[in-house]
């Protein structure tokens, strides 16, 4: 059997912990920080844990992440 492939995209935005949750960015802070409440940039810092919908597509996408 040929090796399956690991989506280029995932691989660079997504990373999966030793417990098997699938760690992102935070959305919403490409653009447009002026109209953002303070709370909201200081919640959307640093990174978060997906949800199990979520996880569950982005680990189909990542075949041989732990």
């Amino acid at each position: 059997m040929p090796k399956m492939k690991t989506k280029s995209s995932c691989k660079k935005r997504f990373k999966v912990t030793a417990s098997g949750r699938v760690v992102a960015a935070q959305a919403g802070k490409q653009h447009g920080m002026i109209k953002r409440s303070n709370k909201f940039l200081r919640n959307a810092r640093g990174t978060t844990t997906l949800c199990k919908a979520d996880e569950g597509i982005v680990k189909s996408m990542m075949p041989y992440a732990r």
